[in-house]
C-alpha cells in the first residue's frame, strides 16, 4: 500500500484509551479478525444493541479509511486488539496531534499509518471535515505527506514514519517475513562476528 485516498471520519475526543477503542469484554480471541464490529462499541451502540445516533462516528460512511481523532489517541493499556479493531473496521490512517507510544507501534505493526500534526492544524482540519464530510483525504506513504482538500479548502503536511515500518506497509510484508527474507545476510553477519 503506497497511497490511501478516502473521505475521513471525525472523532473529536481527546484521550481515547484502548478500552474505549475495543472494550475488554470483547477480548476473547487471539485471531485478528472480527474486532471491527466492536470498535468503539460502548459509544457506537445503545444497551439494546441499536446504533447510538448521538455518536458522531455512526454518521460517517463505513468506507472511509481515515480517522481524524483528538489528542493523545490510544492511551491506556498496551492491548494490540485496539489496532486489530481499527484495522478490521477498514481504517488505514489516523490523524491526531499525539499518539500513545505503544499504540503507535501497534498501529504500524498492523498497517495503520499514525499521522501526527500540530494541535492547531488538527483543530483546523477537524472543524472543516466535520462540516464537509465529503472532503478528500490523501495519504501518500512513500512521500510521507497528507493532504486534506476539496474545491474550497487545502491542507498539506509531511509526517514522520519509521523507515523500516514504512517499508513493511508499502511492501505489505510483516516483520517476520522481512527477517526471513534477509536470513542469509544475518547468517553471514553472524559468521563474521564469530571469527
Amino acid at each position: 500500500m503506497k497511497r490511501i485516498q478516502s473521505t475521513g471520519m471525525v472523532l473529536n475526543v481527546d484521550n481515547i484509551d484502548t478500552d474505549q477503542i475495543i472494550p475488554a469484554k470483547f477480548l476473547k480471541s487471539t485471531n485478528r479478525e472480527g474486532f471491527g464490529e466492536h470498535l468503539f462499541a460502548n459509544w457506537r451502540y445503545q444497551k439494546n444493541g441499536e446504533p447510538n445516533e448521538d455518536f458522531a462516528f455512526n454518521h460517517y460512511p463505513k468506507g472511509s479509511s481515515v480517522l481524524i481523532a483528538g489528542n493523545n489517541f490510544g492511551c491506556g493499556s498496551s492491548r494490540e486488539h485496539a489496532a486489530w479493531a481499527i484495522s478490521d473496521y477498514g481504517i488505514r490512517a489516523i490523524i491526531s496531534s499525539q499518539f500513545a507510544d505503544i499504540f503507535k507501534g501497534n498501529a504500524l505493526n498492523n498497517d495503520i499509518v499514525p499521522i501526527e500534526i500540530a494541535a492547531e492544524e488538527l483543530a483546523l482540519i477537524t472543524q472543516y471535515v466535520e462540516k464537509n464530510p465529503s472532503t478528500n483525504i490523501e495519504v501518500d506513504i512513500e512521500k510521507q505527506a497528507v493532504r486534506v482538500y476539496d474545491d474550497t479548502f487545502s491542507f498539506q503536511k509531511t509526517f514522520d514514519i519509521d523507515p523500516l515500518k514504512k517499508k513493511f506497509i508499502m511492501e505489505d510484508i510483516s516483520e517476520l517475513e522481512y527477517l526471513v527474507s534477509i536470513k542469509k545476510e544475518v547468517e553471514a553477519f553472524e559468521e563474521l562476528n564469530i571469527l
